[in-house]
C-alpha cells in the first residue's frame, strides 16, 4: 500500500512518511502470512505493481526468475534497497504508474510476463480499473495476477464504519481506500477469478481496516487481445 501518484504530484507526506508507515503496518507477521499465501505459485518473470519497500521479495517462490517493479515513489524504491540487495532474483524498476505501463502488448514478441503481483496497491491507485486493464493488456492468455488487497466488508455495519473512516485513511495513507471490491474490479477489467478468499485480520475497533481479499485472477483466452473494453 502506498500512493500511486507520480513523484512530481505526490506531497511531502506521501513521499516521505507514507512509505515508512506502510512498511511498518504491512510488514507485521499476520500480514506476512497472507503475503506468503498470495505469492504461492508465482513463477518465471513477474510484474509487480506497487512494489513499495519490497515486502514480498523474501517470500517469493524459488521458481520466480526476475521481478519487474512499478513503483511511483523514489522514497519507496530507496527503502527497498536492502531487500533488493538480498533478493535471490534480479529486480528492475520499469515504471512509475500502473495506470500507464510503457510495455508492449502481450503476444507482440517483445519481452513477456509469466504472472503479475499486486499487494495493497489497488486501494491507492486513482483509477484501479484502468490499471487492471493495463495489466490485462501486457499479460498473455492464461497468465495469473496474484492479489492481496483491502476490501469492502460484507457486513453493512462495518461498511458504514469503513465509509466514515475512509476520508482520513486516504489522507494519512496516500489515497488508500477501504471500500473497493478488488474481485469486482478484476472481473470488469476482463480477468477471470479462479481462486479467492476473504479474511479479517483483527476484530474490535480495528475491523474496518483489516478486511482482506486474497485472490488469483487470470486472463481468459477469449479476452486476451481485448484492450480497454
Amino acid at each position: 500500500m502506498g500512493t500511486t501518484r507520480t513523484p512530481a504530484a505526490a506531497s511531502w507526506w506521501e513521499q516521505r512518511m507514507v512509505p515508512r508507515l506502510t512498511d511498518a503496518a504491512l510488514g507485521r507477521a499476520p500480514v506476512r502470512t497472507w503475503r506468503r499465501r498470495t505469492v504461492a505459485g508465482l513463477h518465471g518473470r513477474v510484474l509487480e505493481i506497487g512494489f513499495g519497500s519490497g515486502l514480498n521479495l523474501d517470500l517469493l517462490p524459488a521458481e520466480v526468475t526476475a521481478v519487474d517493479a512499478v513503483e511511483p515513489l523514489d522514497a519507496g524504491w530507496a527503502a527497498s534497497a536492502r531487500r533488493r540487495a538480498g533478493a535471490g532474483v534480479p529486480v528492475t524498476r520499469i515504471g512509475l504508474d500502473g495506470q500507464s505501463l510503457d510495455l508492449p502488448d502481450a503476444g507482440s514478441g517483445t519481452g513477456g510476463y509469466d504472472a503479475a503481483l499486486c499487494t495493497f496497491s489497488l486501494c491507492t491507485i486513482p483509477d484501479p480499473l484502468l490499471a487492471l486493464r493495463e495489466l490485462r493488456r501486457v499479460l498473455p492468455a492464461g497468465a495469473a495476477r496474484h492479489l492481496l488487497e483491502h476490501t469492502r466488508s460484507p457486513s453493512p455495519r462495518v461498511q458504514r464504519w469503513q465509509q466514515r473512516v475512509e476520508p482520513a485513511q486516504r489522507v494519512v495513507f496516500g489515497g488508500c481506500h477501504l471500500t473497493r471490491d478488488p474481485l469486482d474490479l478484476a472481473r470488469r477489467a476482463g480477468f477471470e477469478v479462479t481462486d479467492a478468499e476473504h479474511h479479517v485480520l483483527a476484530g474490535g475497533p480495528l475491523t474496518p481496516w483489516t478486511h482482506l481479499t486474497r485472490a488469483r485472477v487470470v486472463v481468459p483466452p477469449a479476452t486476451a487481445s481485448v484492450v480497454g473494453a
